[in-house]
């Protein structure tokens, strides 16, 4: 051993040693290699050799103890200048993991089940077989580390749920392969059968499916699905096909997903559709989705945890896209859902204008609309981001004042209501809703003030928007209902592009004053399309505030 020489009494060898790397410099490396590695990885995993529970420490005495710690210290003191990669691919071979993702069944096995138990040795019986199968096949694929969700974290510690849950799609994320295990879907099945698995109904499932970068399916008999033998089904263009159509997910997502703000409405949408057994899990498992770390607070009810969710969202970002839904508003903020389901139907897109059709609609503003549109454009840019904090929404927008809410008759007796809408500026709307409105009228006037308001975003505003860039989940097309709006304009040209907009229908909020100003939302089942009466009255379009929303 090169280390013996280091005492050596003869200087020259001596002097020889020191032109390698020493054991305590190699040993160090490897350290260093090591917590690098693990910085990712879960709290604590199954040995699949040993089919013992180990925490992290634990992992590493066992490797300190091995082999391949050996011989990469051997290796790595036979070299004048230390080299770090092959320590890296070292420690990455023996610690990388392999995460399962399935439906729980009934009574899983625990935490307590297994603890400083052989897994291997427990009684084959129920779901103790799922786990064993599970950490058979991650062995086999050359895995030394398991983890599953069921049993590797100690719900008992609300320090360890906490980071558990703030950091299991960065565990997925780093693992080496996570294997979905099909419990439903039989041997030998034809493709269609993943879609119908009630896998794609749970809310966890869709973190721990687009965070990894290989994934492997298998039935319920531990065979691969399909028969696909390829070493990561994220390639096979026919299963991810299959996954685009019964989730709605690109299939550019669905391969290479990247956390962040961007697209959130659309991201909330994929999880409309999925239910989870703690009812806050709905919300929490969307934390990794958007690169949000919040408390985990179990009791609080699914209404505050999904609040706390969105909230964050528009917070952090200032896309208001999460406030586009129908259904029931949230007790947290009037402006959010009371549930995720509030999601499922399609946004209300603007129409779509060509470059061409848009300058056929400037020109007939050009005079003496182009002032004032100046006017508008300056107030809206000097008008800050939307800011939401302790369950207050404050909202830019422009805001159209209510002048007539009439109930249509013979509802009296009806959950649900639909009244006739007239506002200063817009065409006359229907709207319905499941609360029982104040009418009036100009002759019947009422203390209370209604809005019928237009909330905007930067993109109108024909400005970049740099927040998130890095973060998209796909090359989608720019938010702006131009095809192109790579054109150098000025205020006025800007200001005018800008009246056109709300000339074309927009999904309006509908809000009722409460005491100091404030408002609450109006919720609707059905999104509330308004229009501008005459697009070159821009007077009308003129009354911009940022409102306090509950």
């Amino acid at each position: 051993m090169l280390s013996k020489l280091d005492d050596a009494p003869d200087p020259q060898i001596r002097q020889l040693r020191q032109q390698y790397v020493s054991r305590s410099e190699a040993d160090l490396a490897i350290r260093q290699a090591i917590h690098a590695h693990l910085e990712n990885a879960p709290l604590c995993a199954i040995d699949t050799f040993t089919g013992h529970l180990c925490d992290q420490q634990a992992q590493i005495d066992a490797f300190m103890k091995s082999t391949e710690y050996k011989e990469i210290l051997s290796s790595s003191m036979t070299h004048g200048l230390l080299q770090t990669e092959p320590i890296r691919q070292a420690v990455a071979k023996y610690f990388d993991w392999a995460m399962l993702s399935h439906r729980w069944d009934r009574k899983e096995p625990r935490l307590h089940d297994i603890q400083d138990n052989d897994v291997y040795a427990l009684d084959p019986v129920g779901t103790i077989v799922k786990l064993q199968k599970f950490c058979e096949v991650a062995r086999d694929a050359g895995y030394r580390w398991a983890w599953s969700d069921t049993c590797c974290i100690d719900q008992n510690s609300n320090a360890e749920v906490q980071r558990s849950v703030n950091s299991m799609f960065v565990w997925y994320r780093h693992s080496a392969l996570t294997i979905v295990y099909l419990s439903d879907v039989p041997p030998l099945s034809k493709s269609g059968a993943l879609a119908n698995s009630v896998w794609n109904t749970r809310g966890w499932t869709v973190q721990e499916f687009l965070a990894p970068a290989v994934v492997l399916f298998y039935q319920a008999d531990w065979s691969l699905y399909l028969e696909d033998g390829s070493p990561n089904h994220k390639l096979s263009v026919t299963i991810m096909q299959e996954l685009q159509e019964t989730t709605g997910i690109d299939a550019h997502a669905l391969v290479a997903f990247r956390p962040g703000m961007t697209g959130a409405r659309e991201k909330l949408q994929w999880a409309s559709s999925r239910v989870t057994t703690m009812q806050e899990d709905i919300a929490y498992s969307l934390f990794g989705i958007f690169g949000i770390h919040l408390p985990v607070i179990y009791g609080e009810m699914k209404q505050n945890a999904l609040g706390r969710l969105l909230q964050e969202i528009v917070a952090r970002s200032g896309d208001i896209t999460a406030l586009d839904w129908v259904g029931k508003s949230s007790q947290f903020n009037s402006c959010l859902p009371a549930d995720i389901t509030s999601y499922k139907a399609l946004p209300y897109l603007l129409p779509s204008l060509s470059e061409d059709e848009m300058q056929e609609s400037v020109s007939t503003l050009r005079n003496p609309a182009a002032v004032e549109a100046s006017k508008l454009y300056t107030l809206l840019d000097t008008q800050s981001a939307p800011r939401f904090a302790n369950s207050r929404l404050q909202l830019p927008c422009i805001t159209f004042p209510v002048t007539e809410v009439r109930r249509r008759p013979g509802q009296d007796r009806e959950s649900c209501f639909t009244y006739d809408v007239k506002a200063d500026g817009l065409q006359d709307l229907i709207i319905t809703t499941e609360d029982r409105l104040i009418q009036f009228w100009p002759a019947r006037p009422t203390r209370q003030t209604f809005l019928l308001v237009h909330r905007w975003n930067r993109h109108d505003l024909e400005l970049p928007d740099f927040a998130d860039d890095a973060q998209s989940v796909v090359d989608s097309v720019p938010e702006s209902p131009l095809e192109d709006t790579n054109v150098d304009l000025d205020s006025q040209s800007r200001g005018l592009r800008l009246v056109v907009r709300p000339g074309q229908p927009f999904g309006a909020l509908f809000l009722a004053q409460q005491r100091g100003w404030e408002y609450k939302r109006i919720a609707s089942d059905q999104n509330i399309i308004a229009r501008v009466r005459d697009m070159t009255a821009v007077h009308a379009m003129m009354d911009v505030r940022t409102l306090e929303i509950l």
